[in-house]
């Protein structure tokens, strides 16, 4: 996996993570901890959306540094590997 599949991944995973744990339907939702978990995925919306007009991404430039690779490898043998 490349920065971006692990970017759209991870933002993925704490949206329906702050989803989950914030919305409660009338006491219906077992996983219910805190309205205030409503907060996570309205920070990671407006982490996407500030990417969208800086291109700035402090998460992609984390997984960088930890050696996430930035692009796939091309093969260049013709065998068909992606």
């Amino acid at each position: 996996m490349i920065i971006t599949d692990w970017i759209h991944s991870i933002a993925g995973f704490f949206i329906i993570l702050g989803l989950t744990l914030g919305f409660d339907c009338n006491g219906g939702n077992p996983l219910f901890a805190h309205h205030y978990f409503l907060f996570l995925p309205l920070f990671v919306g407006f982490n996407l959306f500030q990417f969208g007009i800086s291109k700035f991404c402090p998460l992609g430039l984390i997984l960088k540094k930890l050696g996430v690779p930035e692009t796939r490898k091309s093969c260049k043998t013709g065998c068909g590997c992606k």
